[in-house]
């Protein structure tokens, strides 16, 4: 089974021809140039394939996207507000090394032990939320300053030292 992970959003519908603007989370200027597809998830949990058609660099983390079908303003109103997701093969053909969005897959280390693999990057002004799942249950693991000890990309672990009891609100 393929496994997604989110880009970024879409945030506006932009002129007469369906062209949306995605704010993307990829860490580096992208026209994401020789994506084949992107996917929005359904009511279902299913992923749904778009297809681009054109894409153009608008900013630092926002793109114009053209996507197939697509052809008017109202036929892309719909997406507005959406999350976009790529295969994991795309993400990293895509991001930025240093892109939190990168972290996807790394597993989280406390004190020796693994805690779990990252599931999710929420980016906060402040601080980075990784939501792993520990014993069935969701886990926010905040990355900043005080807490991140090492990144070990080659290894693909990230080494904290987590306050204490930080883990028992979320486990008992």
């Amino acid at each position: 089974m393929t496994e997604y992970f989110k880009i970024g959003k879409i945030v506006a519908v932009h002129g007469l021809k369906g062209e949306l603007i995605l704010k993307h989370s990829l860490g580096k200027k992208t026209s994401l140039k020789g994506l084949q597809a992107v996917f929005t998830e359904d009511r279902n949990k299913t992923f749904l394939p778009w297809f681009p058609e054109s894409t153009k660099i608008k900013s630092e983390e926002e793109i114009y996207l053209k996507l197939e079908t697509i052809d008017t303003r109202e036929a892309a109103r719909p997406l507005l507000n959406r999350e976009l997701w790529v295969p994991e093969a795309d993400l990293k053909k895509f991001a930025a090394k240093s892109a939190p969005v990168s972290l996807l897959g790394y597993t989280i280390i406390d004190s020796g032990e693994a805690l779990g693999e990252i599931l999710e990057v929420i980016e906060q002004p402040h601080q980075i939320l990784c939501r792993l799942e520990m014993k069935g249950k969701e886990v926010l693991i905040p990355l900043h300053e005080e807490s991140l000890q090492k990144v070990d990309h080659k290894k693909k672990c990230i080494v904290v030292e987590l306050p204490e009891g930080l883990l028992d609100i979320y486990l008992i």
